[in-house]
């Protein structure tokens, strides 16, 4: 039996789940919030998505759709903080959160991200109602290597993360890799675990048609990599610029660098720059900052192979993205990344972060023969596993096996 039509807070106090100006923090939507918003909707629910107000102005709400509405909380300076001083101001995002709460009538509330959890919690424990926990990314134990997750941006972080793991009423998480890790790094119960994976959006993503032109980068011939994802040490573009210089110049693509710092990592942009200079790739590479979904689309099918070297993902949505435009992938056998990728179907997942490793492998896509097109054929039929509009049905059914709306 279909859920009847609920009504859900999904909340995103450190980044704006839409790139509405001066919304949010992170200057850029999360993909995944939003699609399983609008894909709510679609199934008759109205989700409203919170986010701490990151501009003077903003309204405290807007409709984005009939179903989905966006509404901003002031909580701290009205201004784009890094995410290490967001966390000063969850006391004042839970208070102005429970006013939107009270004022929209939940049924649920389902928290994306660690300081939204803890904001929310009290919210879903006053109110009666359940509160769903969303990762989207772990930090990485004091001690522990890069590779367990992203570095803690404030000593809260860590304790944030066991604590809405183990009180909420469930954990979604987008695969197994991240369900592994609730479980182990931050004590949830296994019974209370759930795997959604994500969708992807296949109007937008898909593969060149005849007679389109590719995006031209460089001047040589071979046309272009794509790196495509925050700039910061986790997503690892130093290694993909590293691995560029160890394919030979008759055969190299230029290399597109698509994505912005943060506020955390201001200087980060610099020294890879520094690093393309002091490895004599300066025409061989083009950073192009951050890009809208529809560029990243036409990016992505005009691409002859996607790096994806992070250290650590909880799944790896630009993978999937890269499947659904026909374009392989080489990544990091890493979190995720093993569950979006099909080894030696759709890509190839790599163990070794030696540079000279993954060059061979670059050299092997490009040179064999069929290869980049055959892996392309099977990457967009993989990808049709993946709807938005399924991943949606899986958390209706959730929030009603939890009780909301009973």
């Amino acid at each position: 039996m279909e859920p009847r039509p609920l009504r859900i807070g999904f909340i995103s106090m450190h980044t704006s789940p839409i790139d509405v100006p001066g919304s949010g923090d992170a200057g850029g939507m999360n993909v995944v919030e939003l699609a399983q918003a609008h894909a709510l909707a679609g199934l008759g629910h109205h989700v409203d998505l919170v986010t701490r107000r990151g501009a003077p102005g903003t309204p405290g709400r807007t409709d984005l759709e009939a179903g989905v509405s966006l509404h901003c909380v002031t909580a701290g300076p009205t201004q784009r903080l890094a995410k290490s001083a967001i966390d000063e101001h969850i006391e004042e995002f839970s208070a102005g959160l429970d006013v939107v709460a009270r004022a929209r009538g939940w049924d649920v509330i389902h928290s994306h991200h660690w300081m939204s959890g803890v904001a929310a919690l009290p919210v879903a424990r006053a109110l009666g109602i359940p509160h769903v926990q969303s990762f989207h990314s772990v930090a990485a134990h004091p001690g522990k290597p890069l590779s367990e997750g992203e570095p803690p941006e404030s000593p809260r972080r860590v304790a944030g993360e066991d604590q809405v793991a183990t009180e909420s009423d469930a954990v979604a998480a987008i695969s197994a890799a991240e369900a592994r890790t609730a479980v182990e790094r931050c004590g949830a119960d296994p019974d209370h675990v759930v795997i959604i994976g994500p969708g992807v959006d296949h109007e937008t993503f898909r593969p060149l048609r005849p007679g389109e032109q590719r995006p031209a980068f460089g001047t040589g011939d071979n046309g272009y990599l794509l790196f495509a994802a925050r700039l910061q040490p986790l997503k690892a573009p130093d290694l993909a610029l590293r691995a560029l210089a160890h394919v030979e110049k008759w055969v190299r693509p230029h290399l597109v660098v698509a994505g912005d710092t943060s506020a955390d990592f201001a200087e980060y942009a610099g020294e890879l720059t520094g690093l393309v200079r002091r490895l004599g790739l300066e025409d061989d590479v083009t950073f192009i900052g951050p890009q809208s979904r529809g560029d990243l689309a036409t990016l992505l099918r005009g691409a002859r192979i996607v790096l994806v070297p992070s250290h650590s993902e909880t799944f790896g949505l630009i993978a999937l993205e890269a499947a659904a435009s026909g374009v392989p992938v080489l990544a990091s056998a890493a979190g995720g990344l093993r569950e979006a990728v099909a080894h030696r179907e759709t890509g190839q997942l790599i163990d070794s972060r030696e540079p000279d490793q993954w060059g061979r492998a670059i050299t092997e896509l490009l040179t064999t023969p069929g290869l980049i097109e055959r892996m392309g054929t099977v990457s967009r039929i993989h990808s049709r596993r993946f709807e938005w509009w399924w991943a949606a049905r899986r958390l209706a059914c959730l929030y009603a096996d939890l009780g909301a709306g009973g």
